[in-house]
């Protein structure tokens, strides 16, 4: 895959390459463009938009299955700021101490 490739997948979902996304999102987006391209709303066309969206989804998906995750501490917080706010005032009196 190409950057440009991602880039135009996450254009077919409504994103851009600035937005952060989670697995279960990409997920639940594909549901609902899915069920919006039906056969029963969309007619002749909806086979075409239907390819296009499971093209760009395999792309999503290939993207996020082979992403490398860091677990370190400084990632940690960033991916969970209260908890980051709750150890940042944990001795404040008042707040927690």
């Amino acid at each position: 895959m190409t950057f440009e490739e991602l880039k135009g997948a996450l254009a077919v979902f409504g994103w851009s390459e600035r937005d952060t996304l989670t697995l279960a999102q990409v997920k639940r987006r594909h549901r609902d463009l899915i069920k919006s391209c039906h056969p029963d709303l969309q007619g002749e066309h909806s086979s075409e938009a239907m390819q296009r969206l499971n093209n760009a989804a395999a792309i999503l998906l290939s993207y996020l299955n082979n992403y490398h995750f860091s677990f370190s501490e400084e990632e940690f917080y960033l991916q969970n700021p209260d908890e980051r706010l709750r150890l940042q005032f944990a001795n404040v009196p008042g707040w927690g101490g």
